[in-house]
């Protein structure tokens, strides 16, 4: 089966490659249902030859699945030079207005139907088939056993579906509520997530008015309130066998508009449980680590939990601190000055510094976590680790959204020194 993992930017892109992904899914500016994802656009500085070298033999998906209106017809063939500009192997679909014109401009490309689409049964299935789509994404209200239907029914009909991440109120996406309260279409790619808002609801009987009745499941910093919208998200990682079964042909992993953290540590989950079935999974704890609500394996063992709405709005193990880049052309490692024993810039013992990109607080005086593509998490105490300014002096901590430099003690390294990719975290309760 394909590992198919969320590149809401071309950052997230190298980041979903270089943790297992066998492909991903990117957007494209006013034409996907994550509108504030970076998406690929003329601002972006990778090319498309960058992003080509970056893909290599894998493959790549362009999201173009909101519903296209006539001025948006007129916008996507204004971009298709654009567009082809870059390497795309397949476009996913909501909007079967759209295919005449990339059957048209794009030939070679395979048409994958998006699940916004709404494919509930076999019949369907095969129409969308002949009409020229290579894969389906089926509805997510589906069960595995409706899914396995569907494949013996047109075989040839490649199906993906969604194993991780959020799943929203609405049946199949198709919510109101994000332009209802905050005026941001779901539909036109701007969600609002408005489902997982606490809400304070009341009832009143007709001929009662004037008495509200409150609908109340727990208690926050502001009062009782209900998260009766908020559905649990999805994880499929301990049924993989079940999907292989049912004869689902890609593992598609929500979350464009996520964390490249979660985007590296839920691909890699997912890729040691691919190629080790029924081995203990060292990273599946990692499925915890990021901010997720409740976990269910969704509709496709029954509707009777994932009909439930969840009672706790995020859940989160670890806090993502930064990653590990090349520095910027302009700025240099510090070079040791002072090789003393005592020296934090003595080479002997301790990595060579390395560019950090921070994106939370780094302190040295707190346990700090390294993270890999192929190897479980490394615990740094403090002492183990020294961090710098730019400019190479010893630093106490780095700042949010600031960046840096970091050394790590070498016999905490049994993976090796560290690399441009990997990540930091730490524990929430230090």
């Amino acid at each position: 089966m394909e590992l198919l993992a969320p590149a809401g930017s071309s950052e997230k892109l190298r980041y979903a490659y270089t943790y297992g992904a066998d492909a991903a899914y990117i957007g494209l500016p006013s034409f996907s249902l994550r509108a504030n994802a970076e998406n690929i656009d003329d601002k972006l500085p990778e090319s498309p030859q960058t992003i080509s070298a970056l893909k290599g033999e894998r493959k790549l998906y362009c999201a173009l699945n909101i519903y296209f209106h006539d001025v948006d017809l007129g916008a996507l063939n204004a971009r298709l030079d654009r567009i082809a500009e870059y390497p795309f192997d397949a476009f996913i679909v909501s909007d079967i207005g759209v295919l005449p014109t990339l059957k048209k401009r794009f030939p070679d490309a395979e048409l994958h139907l998006s699940t916004q689409a709404n494919c509930t049964n076999r019949e369907a299935a095969r129409m969308y088939h002949d009409m020229g789509f290579s894969r389906i994404v089926p509805a997510r209200e589906l069960s595995l056993e409706e899914i396995a239907r569907i494949k013996d029914t047109v075989p040839e009909l490649e199906l993906e579906v969604f194993v991780h991440g959020a799943i929203c109120l609405a049946y199949s996406g198709r919510c109101l509520i994000s332009k209802w309260v905050a005026d941001r279409s779901a539909n036109r790619g701007d969600c609002a997530h408005s489902c997982r808002w606490n809400y304070r609801l009341a009832l009143e009987e007709e001929q009662r008015p004037g008495e509200y009745l409150p609908v109340e499941t727990g208690e926050t910093a502001a009062g009782a309130f209900t998260t009766l919208l908020s559905s649990k998200d999805i994880c499929m990682i301990d049924d993989l066998a079940a999907l292989r079964e049912a004869g689902v042909d890609s593992l598609k992993i929500e979350g464009r508009i996520k964390s490249l953290y979660y985007v590296a540590v839920i691909t890699r989950a997912y890729r040691y449980a691919l190629d080790h079935p029924g081995d203990p999974n060292p990273f599946r704890e990692d499925l915890f680590a990021v901010s997720h609500r409740e976990f269910s394996t969704g509709f496709y063992f029954g509707r009777d939990d994932i009909e439930r709405p969840t009672t706790e709005s995020y859940e989160q193990t670890h806090l993502f601190l930064g990653s590990l880049e090349e520095p910027p052309r302009e700025i240099h490692p510090p070079r040791p000055e002072d090789t003393s024993s005592n020296s934090p810039y003595n080479h002997r013992g301790w990595s060579k510094p390395v560019y950090v990109n921070v994106r939370n607080t780094i302190s040295n005086d707190r346990e700090i976590e390294l993270i890999s593509p192929a190897l479980p998490a490394v615990v740094f105490h403090p002492g183990d680790f020294h961090l710098f300014s730019l400019e190479g002096n010893p630093q106490r901590q780095l700042v949010n959204q600031s960046s840096g430099f970091i050394r790590l003690r070498a016999d905490r390294l049994a993976g090796g020194a560290p690399c441009p990719g990997w990540l930091l975290r730490r524990r929430r309760d230090l």
